[in-house]
Formats: structure tokens, sequence, C-alpha cells
């Protein structure tokens, strides 16, 4: 399957546009490899505003931020994920304002009894650019409404790139935030222990199953056909898991070996997250049945089929 990546995003750095009626991005300066034109920070509503995902500890950010926001409210700062290109701005607006902090919790709030297990032991790596002072004053659980003067939105609950991710449906308006769980200008870098495969494609079958078409995402341009890029990034890792289940045929492999092998087309610049896309499968396969490690469960060890 082709993919339906969007790539032509060039937005004005720090200036608000609208996207639709109630609705304006701020695009935040930091973009990388990894954020692609950089983070998008929404401003919903005209008069009593919530903020979705501030970013990063921005100064010319927050000022960018508090400039859209001037002869209108700040009732809710919002925040999908506690990566550092999305949550920490939070807690610096909040201070400024009195506004309180909607989230699930921390970034290990809904890790899973293996993933727990395997943090614990000490040998995955990972915690790339986890927000560890990430607390939120109101916690959202899956289902949960937060209301405003103009819009109403319904979190909804989808571990995998990070376990306290949420996604927000825009009720009335066929919409939907979605954070870093999908893109369209790239598929999703799942890191154990807090990115977790398995959740990743239960959340992904969970939009699938939910009506909103327009997704505003946490990076790059609204994805207007948004159940495309959600066929596309199901067949995606599935294809990813046949190619490590057919190289793991004939001998045993480790990440790097599968990473240089299977991604050699890719970036070289992103070899370092595709070796954590890699890991993420070897666990889902393992926690199926369907692969061991050779020695105790390390990111380093070799893998092979039961």
């Amino acid at each position: 399957m082709k993919p339906p990546f969007q790539t032509d995003h060039t937005p004005k750095i720090g200036v608000p546009l609208t996207l639709a009626e109630g609705l304006r991005v701020i695009t935040c300066g930091n973009a990388s490899p990894m954020t692609f034109t950089g983070t998008q920070t929404y401003l919903l509503g005209e008069t009593e505003v919530a903020v979705i995902d501030p970013g990063p500890n921005d100064p010319a950010h927050l000022e960018a931020i508090e400039a859209a926001l001037k002869g209108q409210t700040l009732s809710h700062i919002i925040v999908t994920h506690s990566h550092v290109d999305h949550s920490p701005l939070a807690a610096v607006l909040s201070a400024k304002t009195g506004v309180p902090v909607y989230g699930f919790g921390p970034a290990n709030a809904a890790r899973s009894k293996l993933m727990h297990q395997l943090a614990v032991a000490g040998n995955l790596g990972g915690a790339e650019g986890i927000d560890p002072n990430f607390s939120p004053d109101i916690l959202i659980a899956d289902a949960g409404k937060i209301t405003g003067v103009e819009w109403t939105l319904r979190a909804i609950h989808t571990p995998g790139h990070l376990s306290n991710h949420l996604c927000f449906a825009w009720e009335g308006n066929d919409s939907l935030f979605s954070g870093d769980h999908v893109m369209g200008w790239a598929s999703t870098l799942v890191s154990p222990p807090d990115g977790d495969l398995t959740a990743f494609m239960a959340s992904l079958k969970t939009l699938q199953n939910r009506p909103e078409h327009t997704y505003y995402a946490g990076h790059g341009a609204p994805l207007f056909e948004a159940h495309n890029m959600l066929n596309y990034l199901l067949a995606h890792r599935l294809g990813r898991e046949d190619q490590i289940m057919a190289r793991l045929q004939s001998a045993s492999h480790t990440v790097a070996e599968l990473t240089a092998d299977m991604y050699a087309d890719v970036n070289p610049l992103l070899h370092g997250a595709a070796s954590r896309n890699v890991l993420a499968h070897l666990i889902d396969l393992f926690e199926r049945g369907l692969v061991i490690p050779e020695g105790p469960f390390r990111a380093d060890a070799r893998f092979k089929r039961v």
C-alpha cells in the first residue's frame, strides 16, 4: 500500500492560522527529523479558549500563544501526551494564568504488566523525549468529557506511542485531535517500554470504529481522509511484522541487524527511531509467543522464532 503521507507542510512559525471556525493552530519553531515542521499547538474556541498541546518550554512559542490569546480568556490547558515537544509549556502557562492542565496522567500511567516488568529489568533503553515532570491537575480517563463555552471534547485513550496518550474528539465537528498517534507526514514512533506496539495497534482499531474523518495531528497538516491513514498504518505494521518473521525464519537476528536490513531505503537519521519500532515489534511477537530472545530479554539480544 502506498503511504498517503503529506510532506508539503510549510507553516509560518509562531503565526496563528485559522483551520476551521473556532479553531486556530500555531506551529512551534522546533522542527527536526522527529518533529517534522514543529509541534502544532491548537487554540479551540473564540471567547474562552482551550490550548491543546502547548509544546516545549520555548519562550518564543509561549509569547506567540499569549499574543494569539489577547482579548480572549484561556479556560483549559489540554495535553495529549507527555513528550517534551508537547507538554512542558503546559506547566509554565498554567503557572502564569492559574488555568489547570488536563491529561491522562504521567508518562507511565497505563503501562502494561509486561512493559512494567521489562522496564524494571532495565535492559530496554528507551525513554526518549519523556517529560518526567508532567503531572496534570485534572485527570481525564477514556470517554471523559471536557466542555468549554463553545465546544465539547471527548477523550479517547489511545496508548501505543505513549501509555498516557489521549486523542480528543471535537463533538459535532467530525474532527479529532490525534496528537502523535496518527499524523499525516509519517508513521508514528513506538519506543518501549513507554511505547507499546500491542496497544498501538489496538488504539488504531479503536479509531477505525469511530466516525471522525478529519484529524488535527501533533505535527504536520490536517488529515481530511484520516481513515485512509489508519488503514495504511495498520497494514504497514503488519507488513513490518511479516518482514521480521521472514528474516527470523532461517537465523536469529539482533534489532540492529533487522533495522539495517529492513530500513535500508530510509534516511539514516531515522534509523535510531526505526530500531525502536523493530524492538516494539519483537516485544509484541514475544508477548504472542511467536519469538523469544536467546538469553535474557535485552534490547541488544538475538531473537529467534519459536
